[in-house]
């Protein structure tokens, strides 16, 4: 076996910990971001028209049971398997190896794109929220930027890189400490929304308020999943994780805990502090961002101040970036994998002296390159309507091509299952978890399709044509056997 491992390329020591995997998964997932931005589309502010209205809590709660579905059959497979990319494996092991290596290209094209949006997101975020001469928006400084939008995307993209080459503990840490940051800060702010709100009560649990009924419910349930997307990226970790049998599990467990609550607790402070009236919470000038309403000055309905408004603005701007880094690390993590199996030109697979995975960091961010570069000269791909600046419309564009890409995977990965987890001690929660982690997913796909409005009604065509390409790549590159079946410490 020893001889069969030659040739193999191998990541740095393990060292990561449980709170290291744990920050990846929160960090990737990016919840003070979601919460900032997401929970409108829960409540009803969609081309559809249909959500969960007060009851937006409730949809959180079973959108969060949902993720626990597929979280649980992540972690089953966590036990078994601890190669870098395993999201790759899992799903190898329940279809096959051709449908787990498209699994791969789909999931890991993914969230190398969604990587790529957020550095789009950064350059629009520092020239247009951070810095604004304009008095009619809350910039936290009240002047022009010093740096064009793509200047500051580009900066972003080198400190990505320079970190993840560094090591990976220190991109971890980072997104540790990024996440930890704004979320202790806006989950205050929700309490004090909370206990400042004209009225609290019940009813957001209450499915019988949702205008719509259950019909509302369930298109509350299927956006909810988008706001757990990542939960299940420590896995990407395990090769690098100490003792990854116990932690990776562990970590997926606690991810989606720590994410529900914090979640629920966000979705019910939005709902109460705009006094449980939902045209206001889906309102247009409110929906595009109901934190920063609610962090506005008193006099003109927030519950907070222009000092507090700023606080909130910049802590949401540091859970971005660690949404940033997170996705890097796992979409290099993946590339690696699929690179070394050689289901991809096997020059993705080098790793560097501190052992990291140098061609896929430099493929992930030359991806990020390209992408600003397009917002930069190409002022009308997959432009909004209203029109917003470009960099915040590639953003938006290139996000929801990532998140339907990896929700897409995750109904792979529950119907994988059945097969993958057949030698499972508890058949009975391998089943009911296959089919609810299957129907989100099925769900979610849905919402995602569902009188989307352009540009994002051709997601899925986009994304079904980076599948037939996957097609080709895989039917074109027959690999070998995977790392985790030849190398005897990559499962158990």
């Amino acid at each position: 076996m020893a001889d069969q491992g030659k040739g193999y390329e191998r990541l740095g020591a393990r060292s990561l910990s449980l709170v290291d995997v744990v920050a990846q998964s929160v960090g990737f997932m990016g919840p003070v971001f979601s919460a900032a931005f997401l929970i409108p589309l829960i409540a009803g502010f969609s081309a559809s028209g249909k959500g969960a209205g007060v009851a937006t809590p409730f949809a959180v709660l079973l959108a969060a049971i949902g993720t626990f579905a597929l979280g649980w059959i992540v972690s089953q497979y966590a036990k078994k398997v601890h190669a870098a990319g395993s999201l790759y494996d899992y799903v190898s092991n329940g279809l096959g190896a051709q449908v787990g290596a498209l699994a791969g290209w789909v999931y890991y094209g993914g969230t190398t794109v969604l990587a790529s949006a957020i550095a789009c997101l950064v350059g629009f975020f520092m020239e247009f929220v951070i810095f604004t001469a304009d008095p009619a928006l809350p910039g936290v400084i009240e002047s022009e930027s010093p740096l064009p939008a793509m200047a500051w995307s580009l900066l972003f993209v080198a400190a990505v890189l320079v970190i993840q080459y560094l090591g990976v503990q220190l991109s971890t840490r980072v997104q540790l400490s990024l996440a930890l940051v704004s979320a202790v800060v806006v989950l205050a702010f929700f309490i004090k929304v909370i206990a400042d709100a004209p009225t609290n009560s019940l009813r957001a649990f209450n499915p019988s308020e949702a205008a719509d009924g259950w019909t509302g419910i369930l298109f509350g349930v299927m956006y909810g999943v988008l706001i757990f997307v990542g939960f299940e990226t420590a896995a990407n970790l395990a090769e690098e994780t100490a003792e990854p049998k116990r932690s990776i599990p562990r970590a997926i467990s606690l991810t989606v805990v720590i994410a529900s609550a914090f979640y629920l607790l966000a979705s019910y402070a939005q709902v109460a502090g705009f006094g449980f009236d939902i045209a206001v919470l889906t309102d247009p000038a409110v929906a595009a961002a109901p934190l920063f309403a609610l962090a506005s000055p008193l006099e003109v309905g927030g519950y907070g101040s222009d000092t507090i408004l700023k606080i909130v603005i910049v802590v949401v701007f540091l859970d971005v970036l660690a949404v940033g880094l997170g996705a890097a690390v796992a979409s290099t993590r993946g590339v690696f994998a699929l690179a070394r199996d050689r289901r991809v030109p096997g020059a993705l697979a080098a790793v560097s002296g501190r052992g990291t995975p140098l061609g896929a960091i430099v493929f992930v961010a030359a991806v990020s390159v390209i992408m600003a570069g397009l917002s930069e000269w190409m002022p009308d791909l997959f432009a909004l309507n209203p029109r917003q600046p470009h960099y915040f419309e590639m953003f938006a564009w290139l996000s929801t091509f990532g998140g339907f890409s990896i929700i897409v995977v995750y109904g792979f990965l529950a119907l994988g299952a059945f097969k993958g987890l057949a030698d499972h001690q508890s058949r009975g929660a391998v089943a009911v978890c296959g089919v609810v982690g299957a129907a989100i997913a099925a769900g979610a796909v849905f919402a995602a399709i569902y009188k989307q409005p352009s540009p994002n009604n051709v997601v899925w065509m986009y994304a079904l044509a980076w599948a037939v390409a996957g097609v080709v790549v895989t039917m074109t590159m027959k690999g070998r056997e995977p790392a985790s079946q030849v190398l005897d410490d990559l499962r158990s």
